[in-house]
């Protein structure tokens, strides 16, 4: 698969087979790769916790909020849960400022996700406090995101943003999840040099 294949087909996923858990060993190689990405002025003050653990991550479950945009859905049923977790912290000992590596690292696992198969979904809702308190967290560490991996169960297709400019994604009653996204002529702003 090439590059831009692997970044199609990176899509949020909401909804997984619970059965066909993820191991713990993958999730450290997971944030093996995160490790060698850029990070602001090299200070590399990303920790992560990884856990496979089922009855870990049916704990960590209910701490995090899933797909604002669908307002009557409460996130996956028992079966269709996540079967392990990457919860990015900031030390706050290295600094106060991620500076953005929260966001490269979170892609970065997320694309070595898909090449193993897998998928998942980068979470910022987060009950920080409990979550701090269930992964017995000192206090220099900042919970930032949860990534939540496991098997993929579900559709999801990429659209073009419709004419009235809404970005919400949605759900048809057959379970395909539809995310809208801007055309390259609406998020290129500039080309040099120009086309004659």
């Amino acid at each position: 698969m090439n590059f831009k294949d692997l970044v199609i087909k990176n899509r949020t996923r909401r909804v997984f087979d619970q059965s066909r858990p993820v191991d713990g060993a993958t999730l450290a190689e997971l944030v093996d790769v995160a490790r060698y990405t850029p990070s602001a002025r090299n200070l590399q003050p990303l920790k992560y916790v990884v856990t496979a653990d089922q009855a870990q991550c049916a704990e960590i479950f209910p701490l995090l909020g899933w797909a604002g945009y669908l307002k009557d859905w409460k996130g996956p049923a028992e079966g269709e849960r996540p079967t392990g977790y990457v919860v990015i912290l900031l030390d706050r000992d290295l600094t106060d400022d991620p500076m953005g590596d929260q966001g490269i690292v979170s892609q970065t696992i997320m694309l070595a996700a898909v090449e193993k198969g897998l998928g998942g979904c980068i979470i910022g809702t987060v009950n920080r406090k409990k979550l701090a308190e269930l992964l017995a967290l000192p206090a220099n560490l900042d919970i930032l995101l949860v990534l939540a991996l496991g098997v993929p169960a579900e559709e999801v297709v990429v659209e073009p943003l419709p004419a009235d400019g809404k970005i919400e994604y949605w759900r048809t009653p057959d379970g395909t999840h539809h995310v809208p996204k801007r055309s390259l002529g609406e998020v290129l702003v500039a080309q040099y040099p120009q086309k004659a």
